[in-house]
């Protein structure tokens, strides 16, 4: 494993945002959703390709706080540009488990990690 510096960390901004919107992206080589996200008012509104298809329904992500790297580049995903990448874990039997909070206390949307 390779070892970076606090100033290494301190460039990647890890905010959290609410889904919004959750939409099929059958033209993506693998499974995955094309998902909106609100950061609040400061980034405003940002989509991205998900490969979360495998534990999610659309229906069920939508509301759901995620945490997300929003300063990458933009990335071409087939005809979608993905503006975010939102993080998660791969799960024991496979797929993708997104990281997000806890219920533990309200968290507000554009917030980021420290």
């Amino acid at each position: 494993m390779d070892t970076i510096t606090w100033e290494d960390f301190q460039k990647v901004e890890l905010r959290l945002g609410t889904i919004v919107e959750v939409e099929d992206f059958p033209e993506a080589r693998k499974p995955a959703y094309k998902v909106t996200i609100d950061f609040g008012p400061s980034i405003g509104l940002k989509k991205s390709s998900a490969q979360i298809t495998e534990h999610y329904k659309k229906e069920e992500l939508v509301g759901t706080q995620v945490i997300c790297v929003v300063n990458f580049p933009s990335k071409q995903v087939g005809k979608f540009m993905s503006e975010v990448l939102i993080t998660g874990f791969e799960g024991l039997g496979g797929g993708i488990v997104l990281a997000r909070t806890g219920n533990e206390a309200q968290v507000p949307n554009g917030a980021r990690l420290v």
